[in-house]
């Protein structure tokens, strides 16, 4: 009889642990806190997204995007956002991240003066660019402007600065355009702004066959080799979160809510047709030839100092070990 109650004791445990339901596999995100990527973890979280994938999200909310890729060097973060050019340069120094695509949602030229309607028409303009000298934005601008027969930086008047700055110097008028991240465009559009030149256009002049995807989700190689169904199934949740928020009032309401407190209800909707339009559609085959023309023209402009010692993309740049296509 004891040895039966063993037995049966035993049984009963095995079957417990047969249905128990499996822990949920922890994921350390770092993420600028007026990014996206907020949107989509905020919508996750609402709609259970990640109990259903059975992950346990623990998110932290940086300053910036170089306090996140410290975080992500420095072992303190297993994902970021940022962009494949980064990462790039990264392998080219011998860090091995790689790079899954998020968003291709990126800014334009923005401007109210009527005479401005292409890159052609800045010529002795005064022109505000958001970042510094060697952001890619500005770069491709230039690349483009050269192709047109205009070299910016001789016929053009040029002022850097963040893009709260340049944003508020174009609202005073102090600048003939603005060359802006698309949030910030966004921001201007609602404000009776026009966009001179789509920087998705000049991505296609220099080579791109579609809208190329900008930022990605980053992590390192060996995490990806060990956590391989972990990270498919946060790509999938965060899908379905991107699918949310374009089709359900719902979600975006959630976003508005915990990320767009303030804004009108005219910027808002224009905030939401730019996020819906950036979701990567397209095989990640297709996303790293892209990459790799754009990656030549902006080494051709940038040199080192933007893409280190790689003269080529770095053909483990882009993750492949997931499904073929982002959505």
């Amino acid at each position: 009889m004891r040895s039966f109650l063993v037995a049966l004791a035993a049984g009963f445990a095995s079957l417990f642990l047969a249905v128990a339901p499996a822990q949920a596999e922890k994921l350390r995100i770092a993420l600028q806190k007026t990014g996206t990527l907020g949107w989509e973890l905020a919508v996750i979280k609402d709609f259970g997204l990640d109990k259903k994938a059975k992950l346990d999200i623990d998110a932290t909310e940086l300053a910036s995007t170089d306090a996140g890729k410290i975080a992500i060097q420095g072992g303190g973060a297993d994902l970021i956002i940022s962009d494949w050019l980064w990462v790039a340069r990264q392998r080219a120094q011998g860090q091995k991240l790689t790079f899954y695509p998020h968003s291709s949602a990126i800014g334009a030229v923005m401007t109210k003066n009527p005479a401005i309607n292409s890159v052609k028409d800045l010529a002795g303009k005064t022109l505000g660019v958001a970042g510094g000298p060697l952001d890619k934005s500005w770069l491709m601008l230039k690349a483009f402007a050269l192709k047109n027969g205009v070299d910016l930086d001789k016929t053009a008047t040029v002022l850097y600065g963040a893009p709260p700055l340049i944003a508020e110097k174009a609202l005073q008028g102090e600048i003939d355009a603005a060359l802006e991240f698309w949030n910030f465009a966004a921001d201007l559009e609602a404000q009776g702004f026009t966009r001179a030149v789509e920087l998705t256009d000049v991505e296609k002049a220099l080579g791109a066959k579609g809208d190329v995807v900008v930022t990605g989700y980053v992590f390192d190689e060996g995490f990806a080799a060990k956590n391989k169904d972990a990270l498919a199934r946060f790509f999938g949740a965060a899908r379905k979160a991107k699918e949310l928020i374009a089709t359900s009032d719902k979600a975006w309401g959630a976003v508005i809510a915990q990320r767009l407190g303030g804004k009108d209800a005219k910027t808002l909707d224009i905030y939401r047709k730019r996020y819906v339009a950036s979701a990567p559609k397209r095989s990640i085959a297709e996303e790293e030839a892209d990459a790799r023309a754009l990656y030549g023209a902006l080494a051709a402009l940038g040199g080192e100092k933007l893409v280190g010692p790689g003269k080529t993309l770095d053909p483990g740049t882009f993750y492949k070990d997931a499904e073929g296509k982002p959505r």
